[in-house]
């Protein structure tokens, strides 16, 4: 298989198998008028198999998105055709509007206005919990 290099964009790599989808949605990839190509399973000497998605355009990428989702993958920047800057990823500290709460007595569930907010509250487990209600989010496919 032959994918051209891009000259000006970003590239998402090591994402952990099967997770390039998620961030795709997740990142509104879709909505994008540039070429996206993503790579599933591609081979990886550190991790067996990897995904990776490839942007041909300079954008702003959601670091807290891909780092909820995989803070194992790296982003790569590339501007005429060469590496200038690689971003590693953390768990982010909060997540807006990426999660739901699922209580039912939340405020979010009643006020349809309010932004979903949920804070780390345990690094280790990357335990995440509603910033309202205290519920746990639940971190299904991720």
């Amino acid at each position: 298989m032959n994918i051209d290099s891009i000259q000006n964009g970003i590239v998402i790599d090591h994402i952990k198998a099967g997770r390039s989808m998620q961030i795709y949605n997740l990142l509104h990839l879709d909505e994008l008028e540039c070429s996206v190509a993503i790579i599933k399973n591609a081979s990886s000497g550190k991790m067996g198999k990897k995904d990776i998605i490839k942007i041909d355009s300079v954008m702003d990428v959601d670091l807290d998105i891909l780092g909820f989702v995989d803070p194992s993958a790296t982003i790569n920047i590339i501007r005429n055709g060469e590496l200038v800057e690689k971003k590693r990823l953390e768990l982010p500290r909060e997540l807006r509007g990426v999660l739901r709460c699922k209580n039912p007595r939340c405020i979010t569930s009643t006020e349809r206005d309010i932004v979903h907010i949920f804070k780390l509250t345990d690094p280790a487990t990357a335990t995440y919990r509603c910033k309202y209600c205290e519920t746990k989010a639940e971190r299904r496919g991720v």
